[in-house]
């Protein structure tokens, strides 16, 4: 599942919480910043996992504010590890 998260999601630790989470969970994937602000994510998981993941998401860490979460379906698939990628 591809994901973009919007709002307040820059610039207060979302991508680390992102990570931090994932890979509590067991879902396995990347998460970067986009320039125009949003963050994007993509989740490779069991669907509970993976579901699990993106309600965590709508509160993210302490400091943000997420306004809304789109979210694709994608053929890509990651296995094993969840990263941190430079800014798209």
């Amino acid at each position: 599942m591809r994901v973009t998260v919007r709002g307040r999601v820059q610039g207060v630790f979302y991508r680390k919480w992102t990570v931090e989470t994932a890979s509590r969970l067991g879902v396995s994937g990347w998460v970067r910043n986009v320039e125009d602000g949003t963050v994007e994510a993509l989740l490779c998981g069991t669907e509970g996992a993976v579901e699990t993941m993106i309600d965590r998401m709508h509160k993210g860490p302490e400091r943000a504010l997420v306004t809304g979460i789109d979210r694709r379906a994608t053929d890509e698939q990651v296995v094993g590890g969840f990263e941190k990628r430079p800014t798209a």
